[in-house]
Formats: structure tokens, sequence, C-alpha cells
């Protein structure tokens, strides 16, 4: 369902009639769109007090949002967060999950545009969230490599290792991304478009640079 738009600017990619898709599939063709995809401070856990709901449809929402982060790196880390209940989804599960619902209603038109003329560099920005599965205390890895103007690789990842410190959360964040870049590039490499410099990865954590 991805749209392409050409033009002599650049090249732009969306899922606008996807979104509309979705919204009409879910009952939300009609739903107050909000500003952000998840709510500030919002935690949700495994073991909620909220009644269980149905979960096939949650499973549905969750896989339609999946097939919308192709070209919505906007909604990646809220996507990744509410897949982790699909076994049990409780009533705050699935608010969650339309909320970003709510969100789409609001950005439908959002996509990812790649401006033409733009130089071909490879460079990435990564992050970790220390600690912030509640159940079992896993960090969350997220990164985003941007290629000329525009993002092309995108995720946002519960760690497979319990880490100790924030410090040590930026640093596996800090791994994985540059396995990805070493990937990258070497894709890059066989679509004949060598990067000659080193790609930089961008830390905001001193420790993990140090």
């Amino acid at each position: 369902g991805i749209e392409t738009v050409q033009s002599d600017s650049g090249i732009f990619l969306c899922q606008k009639k996807y979104v509309q898709e979705v919204l009409g599939r879910f009952g939300m063709l009609d739903c107050n769109p909000v500003t952000t995809p998840a709510e500030k401070g919002v935690k949700l856990t495994k073991e909620s007090n909220g009644r269980g709901v149905d979960s096939t449809l949650y499973k549905q929402i969750v896989g339609s949002l999946m097939y919308l982060t192709a070209t919505r790196p906007d909604i990646m880390q809220a996507v990744s967060m509410i897949s982790r209940y699909m076994e049990t989804p409780k009533e705050n599960h699935l608010l969650a999950a339309k909320r970003i619902l709510r969100y789409l209603k609001g950005t439908c038109d959002f996509g990812v545009f790649y401006k033409r003329g733009e130089a071909p560099d490879l460079f990435g920005f990564r992050d970790s969230e220390y600690g912030g599965d509640l159940d079992d205390r896993k960090s969350t890895s997220g990164y985003a490599f941007i290629f000329g103007s525009a993002a092309v690789s995108w995720c946002s990842k519960k760690q497979p290792i319990v880490t100790l410190s924030t410090t040590e959360a930026e640093f596996v964040a800090a791994a994985v991304c540059t396995c990805q870049a070493l990937w990258l590039r070497n894709i890059l490499e066989e679509l004949q478009c060598k990067q000659k410099d080193a790609s930089l990865i961008f830390c905001d954590n001193s420790s993990t640079i140090k």
C-alpha cells in the first residue's frame, strides 16, 4: 500500500490510502485526532488491572499498524511498545493502540520525502530507554538512519539482555546501530553508491562516547 509521488524536487513515499482503510476498518474514521502517537509518561505492563479485551481485534490493529511503519518512522516506537502485549491484551493496551490510530487520523498525509540532489551520505541517530519495560526491566534500543535528506532505516526494539546501568544500555544500543550501519553500507556498495568516508552515528551519552 505504499504510494509513490515523483516530482522535480524529489520522491515522496506515503500510505495515505491505507491509513484511511485502517481507520475505517476499526471504526475510527470520525475519531478526534491527537498530536502524539503515545501519551507522555504512560507505562504499560502485562499484569494490568484492567479487564481483558478481544485478542483477535487487538492483534489485527497491531498488525495493521506494523505495515504502516514502512513509511512512518514517527509511530515505530509506539507500535513496538503495544506489540509486546498481544498474548493477553487489556483495556489500557487497547486504548494505547487506539491512540496511535487517533494520531494517524490527524497525520494521514505524513510520509518520507527524499529531496533531489542531496549528498548521498549515510548517518544515523541512536538512543535507549534504560529499564523501560516494567515487567522484565529490559531497556529499549532505537535508531534511525538518514541517507541524503530522509530516513531509510529505523527500528525500536527491546534489548535481549538486562543492562546494569544507563551507560551499558546506551552502549548496547550503539552496538546494534553500528551493525545496521555496516549492513546498510554493504547494501549501498552493491547499489554502486559506496560510502567513501566513515558513517557518523550520533550519541547523546558522554560515558558511552568515551
